[in-house]
């Protein structure tokens, strides 16, 4: 369970890394692609934050994943700068994709009736006989 100081500096992480990120893409005019933070998750020492990105097209996802890790030490200096007065040490990053969009799609689908598994067997999983 987070306290209520992970949130808030979960919160604050969130909110420059956005600035960080977007600013990034303008300044480099990248077009046609969309990156949002969706969630920080901070440890309970502080120590490290997990970033959850969303990136719109989905099928580039990795590839901006990649190109984000690369340019870490750049990101986190960009952060510290920004959050130095609030925090003394900043957490180490660790980024990673949010797939929540799929998740919440799949199940609309399956709800719809379009992938209905009483009709279609295929769809469930096989029962492993022991």
């Amino acid at each position: 369970m987070e306290t209520n100081r992970q949130k808030k500096i979960g919160g604050v992480l969130q909110n420059d890394l956005v600035d960080i990120l977007q600013g990034e893409v303008r300044k480099n005019g990248l077009t046609n692609l969309v990156i949002s933070v969706s969630k920080v998750v901070v440890t309970t020492d502080l120590g490290v934050a997990r970033v959850y990105l969303s990136v719109f097209p989905q099928n580039r996802a990795e590839e901006i994943l990649e190109a984000v890790k690369s340019n870490m030490p750049l990101i986190k200096h960009d952060l510290s700068q920004r959050v130095k007065l609030q925090l003394r040490k900043v957490p180490n990053l660790a980024f990673y994709i949010d797939d929540s969009l799929d998740y919440i799609e799949k199940i609309d689908t399956a709800l719809a009736g379009k992938e209905n598994p009483i009709t279609n067997r295929e769809l469930l999983e096989k029962r492993r006989r022991s």
